[in-house]
């Protein structure tokens, strides 16, 4: 499996978590300066999803997708691999970021699943370390403030 992965032990409920995760995701979703707007879709396995991500210099980047699970309150998944009504797309990885308890806290992990060790080295030079770690530390602010 060609996966890059970054976890954190975030000291807040799973249900908080989830809540941060889903529903204020357009706050933690890209590294700041960038921002993002984010849709889920029906939160259904199989719906249309879009990221927008905004860029502080005007950059703007859009990637459809679909939405592959939505386990209530544990995780979700989506892959950029389809688009639109089910349209195939160049694949370039299926996103799954999930939650589970963890002694008084939960732990987050952030996965990326690439079809060819190319594509993964190539999310790996693009700065995969540090965008999602960086994501993942939003996250974990966010779910810790009073």
């Amino acid at each position: 499996m060609y996966e890059l992965s970054v976890t954190r032990l975030i000291n807040a409920t799973p249900e908080k978590v989830w809540q941060v995760m889903t529903e204020r995701a357009d706050e933690w979703w890209c590294p700041k300066p960038w921002r993002a707007e984010m849709d889920f879709g029906t939160r259904k396995p199989g719906c249309a999803t879009k990221a927008v991500m905004y860029g502080p210099d005007g950059e703007v980047n859009e990637h459809p997708g679909h939405l592959l699970a939505w386990d209530e309150g544990r995780r979700f998944a989506f892959t950029d691999a389809i688009e639109g009504d089910l349209q195939p797309a160049g694949p370039f990885m299926i996103g799954i970021f999930e939650i589970a308890p963890e002694g008084s806290g939960t732990r987050y992990t952030g996965r990326a699943r690439h079809w060819t060790s190319e594509s993964m080295a190539h999310h790996r030079d693009m700065g995969f370390d540090q965008g999602w770690g960086a994501v993942a530390d939003q996250l974990k602010a966010l779910c810790e403030e009073g």
